[in-house]
């Protein structure tokens, strides 16, 4: 039985002749994706914001305004009302009681369901979250702290396992991949909440492991072709890496597609944004983080022979082209 291959072997593709619009590319998307989020804002959820989240099935799209309307009339705060899915399900945020205490809590869940109950025949309650303000606030900030310190920590293991040329490009092409992401959430206005930020964090994983493949492979062939332009090398270690790039990402899509189309929404966010950062990671580790690499100047190291010898070991025209096994 034959092996399935997504790419073909002995593929010897030009990334590097590609990078000035990648590059460009690259810039634009980010610049996009900062733009939309300062313009437009994201949609905070009850994690971040502190407050009540009361969700409300209904057995048809209900109107808003008056879903708003009807839960306003109850005097337990201002609601902001956001439809979630299909439109039959209703998310209600409010502010937290100010008693604060669960009872309270419980006591505006009850009244709420049962107004709704009353003006939309066949609503049913699906769930609630409540967070304090202060809860929210080390939320953040902690949200924030862990994501920053994972792209640091793996810029640091960049620099010191190869060139920090390799943890530079690392950095810059992860900063991409998060900053584009959080630009679609500003544009679909998805709720960020802390499922979000452990996509975020899975993100930087699946980024940092997909080229930290490359930049291995990178370094190995810097040490055997020593003589080999810098392009050259590569080109050749990403196309040597390929399959396997390619491979990991479509089987990981293939599971993240099922779960988007039958996870339902509640995992709807958390679906879109890791299958975004597996596209956007995957192009960033192709073209952005190893073509950056002749950028910031690396180059091949230089032949540590004693002098009076020669390098006997011709590279062939082969060995340039023909990517080895991943």
């Amino acid at each position: 039985m034959r092996l399935l291959k997504l790419v073909p072997d002995n593929t010897n593709i030009d990334f590097v002749r590609l990078r000035g619009w990648a590059f460009g590319l690259t810039l634009a998307l980010t610049l996009l994706a900062v733009g939309v989020t300062f313009a437009k804002g994201l949609n905070l959820g009850v994690d971040f914001v502190g407050g009540l989240m009361i969700e409300e099935k209904f057995p048809s799209p209900p109107s808003a305004d008056r879903v708003r309307s009807v839960v306003d009339g109850l005097g337990v705060g201002e609601a902001n009302i956001q439809t979630v899915g299909d439109g039959r399900t209703i998310s209600i945020r409010l502010p937290v009681p100010k008693s604060n205490d669960e009872g309270a809590t419980n006591a505006v869940v009850r009244k709420v369901e049962a107004a709704l109950g009353q003006q939309f025949p066949g609503a049913t309650f699906s769930r609630y979250d409540t967070v304090s303000g202060k809860v929210s606030g080390e939320l953040i900030k902690h949200g924030v702290l862990a994501v920053v310190l994972a792209i640091l920590g793996i810029g640091l293991f960049a620099i010191f396992r190869f060139e920090w040329q390799f943890g530079v490009s690392t950095i810059v092409a992860i900063v991409h991949d998060l900053l584009v992401t959080l630009g679609f959430f500003a544009i679909t206005q998805f709720e960020l909440d802390l499922t979000i930020i452990a996509a975020f964090l899975t993100i930087i994983g699946y980024s940092i492991n997909d080229k930290i493949v490359i930049d291995d492979r990178i370094r190995e062939n810097m040490r055997r072709y020593r003589k080999m332009d810098m392009r050259e090398i590569i080109n050749l270690s990403v196309n040597e890496t390929l399959p396997r790039t390619v491979m990991t990402s479509v089987t990981i899509l293939l599971a993240l597609v099922a779960l988007l189309l039958l996870g339902g929404h509640v995992l709807r966010g958390f679906t879109a944004a890791m299958i975004l950062g597996i596209v956007v990671g995957t192009y960033s580790s192709i073209y952005v983080s190893s073509s950056l690499l002749i950028t910031l100047g690396l180059r091949a190291e230089p032949n540590r022979e004693k002098p009076g010898t020669t390098d006997k070991r011709k590279v062939t025209d082969a060995e340039r082209i023909t990517p080895r096994e991943s």
